[in-house]
């Protein structure tokens, strides 16, 4: 029976043109009365640690966007505060669905499902949030159109998976592989990583300038040379000193987040395994294993010993066999 805070649906009967497969242990899709919970997200561990590695970069986000506010200001534009407060309140817009289908279209360049790919997308999607106890309704399904075996979850709201695993995997395989980008959302990890691609965009633009501008020095005259040299020491001295060296963090971030990715990865295998499709998402991961060696032979394996160490620790995706020894531990601990 449900849980305070919850409300009981009736679960939809399968869409036309979906084939009702079934999972080993369970059919996929059932019959009968699901539980939606009030509480749709949050945020786990993984996610508040992005959110906290990546502040530096924020911070310096900020110190080049109220920099750029004043300077406009001093040259007859709006207050700086106005310009300021627009970039802090942007974030708001990658919650609003017109812009979430913008970024799903230009960013990830994703579409809609065509006619005659939505009924099983949805017949499948219907199944992983009811045994979430989701509103699947508030997710907006999407498609890559790509030969590769993969899904994503990305924006608020919106999953996406390409074109060759929806064509090619079995419903029960298909909602495996739909758990684990469920996790992603209800865990918090792609709004989170939203957010820090988008407030740490300015800090990006202003070092790449400043990198290009120190790779045209020697097309420089001595005097233009030494004057952006100073400019550029002044600019990270004062970073540095106002920062109280944390400016320096961001050049260790990158091994410390991609860490955190692939921490993340193994909770949305969690989630999936613990709505019972541990052995799907197995059956996924061991045949894209066997396939990529004969399919893209130039790619080492991931977490192979050949491959440089500081490649691996950059690897947002732990290598399969580590993900494979996790499900199986998962699914042994739920037996």
């Amino acid at each position: 029976m449900p849980t305070p805070g919850e409300t009981a649906k009736s679960a939809p009967t399968p869409a036309d043109g979906a084939s009702p497969a079934s999972a080993p242990a369970t059919p996929l899709l059932r019959t009968g009365r699901i539980h939606i919970s009030a509480r749709q997200r949050g945020a786990d561990i993984t996610a508040l640690v992005r959110l906290a590695l990546h502040l530096p970069q924020v911070l310096l986000s900020a110190a080049v966007v109220l920099a750029t506010a004043c300077t406009v200001e001093a040259l007859g534009g709006p207050p700086w505060w106005l310009g300021f407060a627009g970039w802090a309140l942007s974030g708001l817009l990658l919650f609003h669905r017109p812009c979430e289908r913008v970024i799903a279209r230009r960013l990830f360049g994703l579409r809609y499902p065509t006619p005659k790919e939505a009924p099983t997308l949805r017949a499948v999607w219907r199944e992983v949030t009811a045994r979430a106890g989701v509103d699947g309704a508030a997710y907006q399904l999407w498609v890559e159109e790509s030969p590769e075996l993969n899904a994503m979850a990305t924006a608020g709201h919106i999953v996406g998976v390409t074109s060759h695993s929806l064509s090619s995997l079995p419903p029960p395989q298909l909602a495996g592989v739909l758990a684990h980008e469920l996790g992603h959302q209800v865990r918090g990890h792609a709004w989170a990583t939203l957010l820090v691609l988008w407030y740490a965009l300015p800090g990006r633009l202003a070092a790449r300038l400043l990198w290009r501008l120190a790779k045209r020095t020697d097309r420089m005259s001595a005097g233009a040379t030494l004057i952006t040299a100073i400019v550029i020491g002044a600019v990270v001295i004062a970073l540095v000193t106002a920062t109280y060296g944390l400016i320096l963090f961001p050049l260790i971030t990158p091994y410390l987040a991609a860490a955190v990715s692939r921490r993340s990865e193994l909770r949305a295998d969690d989630h999936a395994a613990d709505l019972g499709f541990a052995a799907e998402l197995m059956a996924v991961l061991g045949d894209e294993s066997e396939r990529e060696p004969v399919q893209r032979p130039e790619r080492r394996s991931l977490g192979s010993a050949d491959e440089p160490v500081l490649t691996r620790l950059l690897d947002s995706h732990p290598d399969i066999h580590t993900r494979l020894h996790h499900l199986q531990a998962r699914l042994e601990r739920r037996r």
